[in-house]
């Protein structure tokens, strides 16, 4: 254990936030994600694991120690529902309150359609499965900075 990390929080998922530069992409996933054959693709190569938790568990300790990007309107996404992108099930809407608790705002992710959210996702840094069984439980991030010391 470290103290003032997030225990949820694995070595593995922890080296990939810290190497990741400002504009890299993470993929958050569920459990039906293709997430080994699409992080066979990404800088890191292989899918990590945060399996016993929901996508709202993960993306809240994810969020205790990684920015998001400011400067984009594309700072956060989620997967489409197919044939319905305007729909935001429960477990988005979950995901969207842990990002609106860490920027301290509101501020909506943009909606990815699903073939899209695969290309993205191939050109991400990693990705991370979850335990979510909730479908369209997939979101992407884009890693911001954090601001010299005043």
């Amino acid at each position: 254990m470290l103290k003032g990390i997030d225990h949820r929080l694995n070595a593995d998922v922890l080296y990939a936030l810290r190497a990741m530069g400002h504009g890299d992409y993470l993929i958050l996933t569920d459990t039906n994600f293709p997430a080994d054959s699409i992080a066979s693709q990404t800088v890191v190569g292989e899918v990590l694991r945060m399996e016993n938790l929901t996508t709202a568990q993960a993306a809240q300790a994810i969020l205790s120690v990684m920015p998001l990007d400011t400067f984009v309107d594309d700072f956060a996404g989620r997967m489409e529902i197919v044939d319905n992108p305007a729909e935001v099930p429960p477990v988005q809407a979950e995901v969207q309150a842990e990002i609106d608790a860490a920027e301290g705002k509101s501020r909506p992710m943009v909606g990815i359609e699903r073939f899209e959210f695969y290309d993205v996702a191939r050109d991400a840094y990693a990705v991370i499965q979850t335990g979510e069984r909730r479908f369209y439980g997939c979101f992407m991030f884009r890693k911001g900075v954090i601001p010299p010391e005043e």
